[in-house]
């Protein structure tokens, strides 16, 4: 089906020529964005990432709660490390079915699933008197993580304009970063119980918020929906923006994507889609076996190690996490996705360096009053490092390169492989801290190197480009 867009279908009229619109009309529509700022698309934004804040604060709880948790329903350490990374399953789970829910309910109908699997799983958490509900519990809300990973960052991605497309994908990452650290510090004050009922509040403001913002335009294009599509981008833009151009843009495209077949899983190993399969998977790799999830999860007991006060340290990596993940979500836009990635390899590659050389001093004896001090220095350098580039831009790639017909399912395989990572890494960890102190980071200091060098022979710049011309690119 193809959509023909007449002038009284764009406020702002002006004539439609064959191959595409007038000059004057593009220059126009380029003033627009810099003077009329599109509030809608921040809004929209704003309500999205909540589901972001959400997941933050599903893997902050048990950090902050785990004394607590123990002393009041009585578990053994196994019972609650179960409870702990049972967390991961879910969001394995939640990441396997939430490209084929975004694809058929829509992105908002995907992040309503996702709310409803959080708001029970935090009251099962809330009313439980054992470990049994307990896990319960922290499986759904795992589950519901694992859903608002992938249709997050995609939804943002499909309703911003190009040059806003980075930050705003970018405060995913921000929000879930702001999640986590809210949740470590209101953890210390208030109950366990308490603090999985404030875990309802992020999910209440986004299932209020959906009823207030507008549907992926994207999606509806691909749907069928030609009036809805038209009326979602205008909503997004501003009612007296000129969304011509964007409109034919998406169509045609989504009119050549319907003549091929709808793929099939395997179809996504054809050479067509292999370029952005092995791009969205590969960096979802780079930044999982880098360590992050050891160091985030076991922050305290790397402090406590090397002899630096473990509180104050926990603290400063918090701050030190929200403010550089802050700077990176300005950065993206201007600097591009893969200068900023290089950047942040290079950075975990010396924080791994320098956090090895502190324990190998230790272990050896050598120098022993450097040791926290040169500790606390590789894992400020490391979460500031992974702050800037590694935590955020794997997402936003991978919300931009896959084409909309094969999105569900690669979506899903990369989310997928980035939860199985979170999950490898933090169960491998504590064995490798026993097997060897320093070589667990010179090891996660060479797969941060091999990192860097994927980063520079395989991902490409998708800076300032539409989706549209990005897929095309990329899958040609």
């Amino acid at each position: 089906m193809k959509m023909e867009i007449k002038e009284d279908d764009v406020e702002g009229g002006g004539k439609q020529i064959k191959g595409g619109i007038r000059e004057p009309l593009i220059h126009a529509s380029k003033e627009q964005h810099h003077h009329d700022h599109p509030w809608m698309v921040y809004f929209t934004t704003f309500i999205a990432v909540c589901g972001s804040y959400e997941f933050g604060a599903c893997v902050g709880y048990s950090s902050p709660t785990q004394e607590a948790i123990r002393k009041d329903l009585n578990l053994s350490l196994a019972e609650y490390s179960l409870f702990g990374s049972i967390l991961t399953f879910g969001a394995m789970i939640g990441a396997i079915t939430s490209g084929t829910i975004a694809d058929f309910v829509g992105r908002k109908g995907a992040m309503r699933v996702s709310s409803a699997f959080c708001i029970a799983g935090w009251l099962v958490i809330y009313f439980s008197q054992g470990p049994v509900p307990l896990d319960i519990g922290r499986l759904a809300t795992g589950y519901g993580m694992g859903v608002y990973s992938y249709v997050v960052p995609v939804f943002v991605a499909e309703i911003a304009p190009k040059e806003l497309r980075g930050t705003l994908t970018t405060l995913n990452q921000f929000m879930i970063v702001i999640g986590g650290s809210m949740s470590f510090i209101i953890g210390t004050v208030l109950s366990w119980r308490a603090l999985s009922i404030i875990g309802l509040i992020p999910t209440a403001v986004l299932l209020l918020g959906l009823f207030l913002i507008p549907e992926s335009p994207r999606w509806l294009a691909k749907r069928g929906c030609a009036k809805d599509f038209v009326a979602a981008l205008q909503i997004l833009r501003g009612k007296d923006a000129d969304i011509s151009q964007e409109t034919e843009e998406i169509q045609d495209y989504i009119t050549s994507l319907e003549q091929l077949a709808k793929p099939k899983m395997l179809d996504l190993f054809q050479k067509r889609y292999l370029r952005s399969l092995t791009i969205g998977v590969g960096l979802m790799v780079c930044q999982q076996l880098g360590g992050i999830n050891g160091v985030c999860f076991y922050t305290r007991s790397i402090f406590d190690l090397a002899g630096f006060p473990s509180t104050t340290g926990s603290i400063i990596y918090a701050i030190i996490q929200i403010v550089i993940t802050g700077v990176g979500a300005a950065l993206i836009d201007k600097v591009g996705r893969k200068p900023l990635l290089l950047a942040s390899g290079s950075g975990l590659v010396a924080g791994c360096i320098f956090t090895a050389a502190a324990f190998y001093l230790k272990v050896h004896d050598v120098g022993v009053g450097a040791v926290p001090a040169l500790a606390l220095t590789g894992i400020l350098v490391y979460v500031g490092s992974f702050s800037i580039g590694m935590g955020a831009i794997p997402w936003v790639v991978m919300s931009e390169i896959f084409p909309v017909n094969i999105k569900g399912q690669a979506g899903s395989i990369a989310t997928l492989v980035n939860w199985f990572g979170a999950w490898l890494c933090s169960y491998t960890f504590n064995f490798l801290m026993g097997w060897s102190s320093y070589g667990t980071f010179v090891l996660y200091a060479a797969i941060n190197a091999l990192a860097i060098l994927f980063i520079v022979l395989v991902v490409p710049e998708t800076k300032g480009k539409s989706l549209e011309q990005l897929q095309a690119a990329i899958n040609a």
